[in-house]
């Protein structure tokens, strides 16, 4: 079992599609929003659901190989807490989509995800996954560098189809294998 979150504290766009993109990357996944007020991926129930009716064995594991995606709903992640250790027993990977404000907690494997933006107004450093925009900036040493993604794969992935194999996607492979604790 693999489980990663996803902190994307610039840009909307990009926090709804990174976690995905996180989970495609590792195969067979599970994505759960932390964030009361997230996306609205599509899907049947929510992670607020199933904390009020309680899961049934086949949301506490994959029904077939790929990624699912379980929207939040409008629940706390804290009234989740019980539920989302179920959920890490029963799938392989589990990507947290974390909400951009407040920042994480430390230490529980989150992955910041930034813009590569001219100019230094979200200019980071440290380890870090950095999107690149279209301009030439400086990249931080630290971090995993992702080239522009296709608008067909952003498109797919926020209209809840899987995407045609792209670069940008084989890059967030790399993400899985470097250390964010």
């Amino acid at each position: 079992m693999a489980v990663l979150g996803t902190w994307t504290p610039e840009d909307g766009l990009l926090g709804a599609v990174a976690p995905v993109a996180l989970a495609m990357a590792a195969g067979t996944a599970l994505v759960v929003d932390l964030d009361p007020h997230g996306p609205h991926y599509r899907g049947g129930a929510t992670l607020a659901d199933l904390v009020a009716e309680g899961p049934r064995g086949s949301d506490l594991r994959p029904r077939h190989a790929g990624v699912a995606v379980l929207r939040n709903g409008g629940v706390e992640p804290d009234d989740a807490r019980s539920l989302l250790a179920e959920i890490e027993k029963g799938w392989p990977a589990v990507v947290y989509r974390h909400p951009p404000r407040p920042d994480p907690p430390d230490g529980v494997g989150v992955v910041p995800v930034h813009l590569l933006a001219p100019g230094g107004a979200l200019a980071r450093t440290g380890r870090a996954v950095y999107q690149r925009c279209g301009w030439r900036v400086a990249v931080p040493p630290e971090g995993v560098v992702l080239p522009r993604p296709r608008s067909g794969t952003v498109k797919a992935i926020l209209e809840g189809r899987s995407p045609a194999p792209d670069r940008w996607l084989r890059s967030w492979r790399t993400v899985w294998s470097s250390p964010w604790r």
